[in-house]
């Protein structure tokens, strides 16, 4: 069953992968309307909660067999919806085991530093999921739209040459071959969203009252450059899809198809680690049993939280009253 579930994910998420090698040209070769014809928004629901169940599933293991760590790097236009997939899709996992780190404009200190220092520091452990909302490819995008923010990098004159692009390029790449060859799993989604749709869900921002906050002045200074935006990602899909790293092109338009995808794709990567429980030791499980020997004799002895002292039916007393006023707050009258 477990074979059979993998074998349909890795199925599903074949068409949004970048191939290795490939040169991308995101207008045509991406649609951000793109929706599998075998999924319907009725059935979106229940599949998404299928995938935050495997996620729930897996992490556990993850987290348990402490050997491994994945790391998603999650990028996108304005609106393209990072902060409601991410919502979403980890609804349902451990947050003791999930680290989620926004990256905006660099500080003085990240300033004094290389490009990925303020990357590199807010890695995952083994056994956790980190999850960078924007990430080290920023560096590569933004920086690249907006050259001036390049000479705020207090880069050496010999850095700043005309490959300074590709060079970035491969130092991203080297990077994260030097992480999954350390035993953390890179996973790149870019959200693909149309131009169209982001002037919908900018105008929502600004018609509806309580999502004025998302809105910034500066949200529609940035979307005067599209083309150079568009441009700018298709460059860096088709040089740093690598086969220890690829990126995933989600499309976007359609919220609820994103989150699918966004589940499946992080699903197949959990499955194909293929994390174990550990396995105890027959040292260890003699201790277990001599544990459960001496917690078994105890049965019976009046060490019960009624009976002795009279400190367990205060504690259970506390206790009964502590349950009333949870629900009584969490269930508002009327």
């Amino acid at each position: 069953m477990a074979d059979d579930r993998a074998r349909r994910i890795a199925d599903a998420i074949t068409p949004l992968r970048v191939e290795p090698g490939t040169k991308v040209r995101l207008g045509k070769d991406f649609d951000p309307r793109y929706k599998a014809s075998f999924v319907k928004k009725a059935d979106g629901l229940d599949l998404l909660q299928t995938g935050v169940g495997l996620l729930a599933e897996y992490q556990a293991r993850l987290a348990a067999q402490d050997t491994y760590g994945v790391l998603v790097c999650l990028q996108s236009l304005d609106a393209g919806g990072k902060d409601g997939t991410i919502r979403h899709v980890m609804s349902g996992v451990n947050p003791q085991g999930v680290h989620v780190h926004g990256f905006k404009a660099p500080s003085s200190e990240e300033l004094d530093h290389d490009f990925l220092w303020r990357y590199a520091r807010k890695l995952p452990a083994r056994g956790e999921i980190g999850i960078f909302n924007r990430s080290q490819y920023e560096e590569v995008l933004v920086v690249r739209v907006h050259p001036e923010i390049l000479e705020r990098q207090q880069l050496p004159p010999q850095a700043r040459g005309h490959d300074i692009w590709a060079r970035r390029y491969q130092q991203i790449n080297d990077w994260e071959r030097y992480l999954t060859d350390n035993g953390f799993v890179v996973v790149k989604l870019f959200l693909n969203l149309s131009k169209e749709e982001q002037r919908r869900r900018f105008l929502a921002r600004i018609d509806l009252a309580e999502k004025n906050w998302k809105f910034s002045a500066n949200d529609v200074t940035e979307r005067r450059f599209w083309d150079d935006y568009q441009a700018a990602f298709s460059e860096m899909l088709s040089a740093t899809s690598t086969k220890w790293a690829p990126w995933y092109v989600i499309p976007a338009d359609r919220k609820w198809f994103a989150r699918i995808c966004v589940s499946a794709v992080l699903a197949h990567t959990l499955m194909q680690i293929d994390p174990r429980y550990p396995v105890v030791s027959d040292e260890a499980k003699e201790r277990l049993r001599a544990a459960r020997v001496e917690l078994e004799a105890e049965a019976g002895t009046g060490d019960h939280p009624s009976r002795g002292n009279g400190h367990g039916r205060g504690d259970a007393a506390r206790g009964r009253r502590g349950a009333r006023t949870v629900h009584e707050v969490a269930v508002p009258a009327g």
